[in-house]
């Protein structure tokens, strides 16, 4: 069960939200919007011709939900430890997502790079709220140059709390002073996204860069391009 933090429950949800237009600020989520991040990256390499095994090996062993558990705050040592005993005929294919992490990123999203780099010039607050180990997350910051345009960023595996949870909206907006209904939301999960929207904010959920250029010109956040 995740812990809710006490800061959290002193935020106030917003009793009608306001219109799209006066949206304000952006939270962007990171993995799979900003950077393009996936694991077959890297076991493609060590699963050479053989797309089937990999995939099997990341629906059976290394799966989502066992890596999501470090997304909300578990060490590394200890699940990769867990599934070595469980699958010990795996032990270095299980350390490799650990020890070779970097290799699952491919590099950043370069249409929604640019869409924040133009939010970023017009003064837009940005913000970030992600679901990613605390213990690879320094990785990225020390990568990519646009994680230092962000006001804040709040990270799961810090908190110990993983979205869709509400809680771990509420703590970003009671961190950094926000307002609920001020907030447009993006995430590549949609329930993420709906998550989002349920507490007033104006979810969207990122299917790619120009769709979502589309969806910020019409919330009037983006200038069309001519």
């Amino acid at each position: 069960m995740l812990h809710s933090s006490a800061p959290a429950r002193r935020c106030r949800l917003p009793t009608a939200p306001l219109p799209p237009a006066q949206r304000t600020t952006v939270v962007f989520d990171l993995g799979g919007v900003l950077v393009d991040w996936n694991p077959r990256y890297l076991y493609r390499k060590l699963f050479p011709d053989d797309e089937a095994g990999m995939e099997r090996f990341l629906a059976e062993v290394c799966t989502s939900e066992w890596n999501l558990q470090q997304d909300a705050g578990r060490s590394w040592a200890e699940a990769t430890a867990v599934l070595k005993e469980q699958h010990p005929e795996q032990a270095a294919l299980i350390d490799a997502f650990h020890h070779r992490w970097p290799e699952m990123i491919a590099g950043p999203i370069d249409g929604t790079v640019a869409i924040l780099s133009e939010l970023r010039a017009a003064g837009t607050p940005l913000y970030a709220l992600t679901n990613w180990s605390h213990e690879t997350f320094p990785i990225a910051l020390e990568r990519f140059e646009f994680m230092s345009w962000f006001r804040g960023i709040v990270v799961s595996g810090q908190e110990k709390l993983i979205k869709p949870d509400p809680q771990i909206y509420l703590l970003l907006v009671d961190r950094h002073g926000l307002r609920p209904d001020d907030i447009v939301y993006i995430d590549d999960n949609a329930r993420n996204a709906a998550a989002a929207t349920a507490l007033g904010m104006h979810g969207i959920h990122f299917t790619g860069p120009t769709a979502l250029r589309n969806e910020l010109i019409s919330l009037g956040l983006l200038q069309q391009r001519r």
